[in-house]
C-alpha cells in the first residue's frame, strides 16, 4: 500500500514521477514507497545542506519542507551533491553498499526522468557510480536441516504453518509473493498442479506445484476457514481471518527455526527461497534459465549466484581429501 503522507511531503516533480513509475513502469507499491523516501531525504539532505542546517540533526532533518521546492533547484543539482548525499547516508546513516547502491539506482532513474521530461537540460547523474558490492554466498539450509524445520511444525495453526513452509522450501517464494497468494489462482488438475504468482513490479509468473506441495495445499484447504473471511480468495489466513501479515509469516518461520535447533544460524524468511533455489540447482537437473523462471529474477546475473554456491561445495569437497595437506619428503 502506498504511504499517502510521504508522498505529500515532496515536491509534485517526484509525486509526477512515482505515479509513473507505478502507472507505465508498473512498479510494486513496495518500490513506489522506496523510491520516495529515498527521494525525499535526498531532497531534505540538500535543503540543509544548502539553507545551513544541521542535517546531522534527524529532527532539523526531518521538519525540512521540501514540497514546494521549484523547478530550479532540481536544475542546479550537480553529481558531487549526490556523492555528498551518499556520504552522509554512509557516515551519519550508516548506510551499508546495497542500501546505498538502491539509492543510487532510485537517483540515477529520478534524473533520466528529468530529462525526458526536459525539465533539465543535461543530465548530471549519467556518471553517478554505485557502491562495490561485497560478494557474498547466500546462505541456506542442507536438506536435513530443512526436513528438521517441517518435523517441527506444530500448534492450532500446523496444517497453516507446514503449507506456508513447504511452498517456500519447494517453490522459492518471496515473502511478498506467499503473502498475496490467492487460492483462485491455483489450478490442480491430474497432470499437473500450478499457481499464478504476483512478483516484483507486479510480474505474473506461473509457478509448478510438486506432490508435496500438493498435499500440504490439501491438508490445510480442509481446514482452512470458510466463513467470516475479510479477504475471500486470500490463501494464508490469519487467526482473525484476514490475509495473513508479513510479520506473522516472519514470526512462525522464526519459531519454528528456533524449536528445529536452528536459530542463531543466520537463517530467516528470504534464506528458505536460498534454500528452495540451491537445492533445485544442486540435483543438476534445473538449468539457471529454468530456475530463473521459477524464482521470477528479471536478469539471469542474478540467478547466477546458485552457480558459485555449487563450485564452493566442490572446493570444500576437494579441500576435505585427507591428502589435501600433505606434501612427499624430498
Amino acid at each position: 500500500m502506498l504511504n499517502k503522507n510521504y508522498f505529500d511531503d515532496v515536491p509534485k516533480i517526484v509525486r509526477d514521477y512515482l505515479n509513473y513509475q507505478s502507472t507505465i513502469k508498473n512498479k510494486s507499491d513496495n518500490t513506489i514507497n522506496e523510491y520516495c523516501l529515498d527521494l525525499r531525504l535526498f531532497l531534505k539532505f540538500l535543503y540543509c545542506e544548502r539553507n545551513g542546517l544541521a542535517f546531522s540533526d534527524p529532527e532539523v532533518l526531518e521538519n525540512s519542507d521540501v514540497s514546494e521546492l521549484p523547478s530550479g533547484f532540481f536544475r542546479s543539482i550537480t553529481l558531487q551533491d549526490a556523492y555528498s548525499f551518499l556520504s552522509y547516508c554512509r557516515s551519519d546513516r550508516n548506510n551499508q553498499e546495497r542500501a546505498r547502491a538502491r539509492k543510487v539506482s532510485c537517483i540515477r532513474a529520478f534524473f533520466k526522468y528529468l530529462k525526458m521530461q526536459a525539465i533539465i537540460d543535461d543530465n548530471p547523474m549519467v556518471n553517478l557510480d554505485s557502491p562495490k558490492l561485497k560478494k557474498s554466498l547466500p546462505k541456506y539450509l542442507t536438506v536435513e536441516q530443512a526436513q528438521d524445520l517441517l518435523r517441527s511444525v506444530d500448534g492450532p495453526n500446523k496444517e497453516r504453518d507446514y503449507c506456508i513452509l513447504t511452498f517456500f522450501l519447494n517453490c522459492g517464494l518471496r515473502l511478498s509473493e506467499l503473502v498475496s497468494m490467492d487460492y483462485n489462482r491455483i489450478r490442480v488438475t491430474d497432470d499437473s498442479a500450478t499457481m499464478v504468482i504476483t512478483g516484483k513490479g507486479n510480474k505474473e509468473r506461473t509457478v509448478y506445484l510438486n506432490h508435496a506441495c500438493v498435499a500440504a495445499l490439501n491438508s490445510y484447504m480442509h481446514v482452512r476457514p470458510k466463513d467470516g473471511i475479510k479477504d475471500r480468495y486470500a490463501l494464508f489466513l490469519s487467526d482473525r481471518r484476514q490475509r495473513i501479515s508479513k510479520e506473522t509469516v516472519q514470526h512462525l518461520v522464526k519459531k519454528y527455526l528456533a524449536k528445529a535447533g536452528l536459530d542463531g544460524n543466520g537463517f530467516s524468511v528470504h534464506k528458505l527461497r536460498h534454500t528452495a533455489a540451491t537445492l533445485m540447482y544442486q540435483t543438476g537437473k534445473v538449468d539457471l534459465l529454468e530456475l530463473k523462471e521459477i524464482l521470477g529474477h528479471e536478469n539471469l546475473n542474478t540467478t547466477q549466484i546458485y552457480t558459485h554456491i555449487v563450485d564452493q561445495r566442490l572446493k570444500d569437497a576437494v579441500d576435505a581429501n585427507p591428502l589435501a595437506d600433505f606434501q612427499a619428503k624430498k
